[in-house]
């Protein structure tokens, strides 16, 4: 028996349904793991930038203190003033790295100043204001002396370019 809104020739017949379209939201898996990794990138990109415009401004500010001690000693001449001004910046700078940098003397200081790696005609350069300062009549390069200190502001404004403290010889 058949049902009584069968048409005589058979049942009507509809076309094929096809089903809607795909949603673009939730979105599959593989493409939240591509956003986790843009994300993860942009931290680490912006931690490098941050890091690097940190730098740059401790570097200008070093250099711009340096430039206003080279500018004060072209007005006053003084030789013994200004390497007294610059050791004052090397050990400023040299403190933040190693606590007893304002006490030391002779090798010392020099194995502080030599954890920034620099050619050794700088460090030398750089250890000779010592002798300037406690001896007026010692010979003095301020042109030179001003190009070591600025070459290892340079290197020295980097926390990373700094190597471990080597133990004093005698010291366990």
């Amino acid at each position: 028996m058949m049902p009584p809104s069968t048409p005589p020739g058979g049942p009507e017949l509809r076309d094929i349904h096809l089903p809607p379209a795909p949603s673009w939201w939730p979105l599959a898996p593989g493409w939240w793991m591509l956003g986790a990794l843009v994300l993860v990138a942009l931290i680490v990109a912006a931690w490098f930038w941050q890091r690097r415009y940190r730098l740059q401004r401790e570097r200008r500010r070093l250099l711009g203190e340096l430039e206003k001690l080279a500018e004060r000693h072209v007005r006053d001449g003084d030789d013994v003033a200004f390497a007294a001004s610059l050791h004052q910046l090397l050990r400023r700078v040299a403190r933040r790295y190693d606590d007893a940098a304002t006490t030391q003397r002779g090798e010392s200081w020099r194995r502080t100043l030599a954890r920034v790696p620099i050619a050794p005609r700088i460090l030398d350069r750089l250890l000779a204001l010592e002798q300037v300062i406690y001896r007026p009549q010692a010979e003095f390069d301020a042109h030179a002396t001003l190009a070591a200190a600025r070459d290892w502001l340079r290197v020295a404004a980097n926390a990373r370019a700094w190597k471990p403290p080597v133990a004093e010889p005698g010291h366990v």
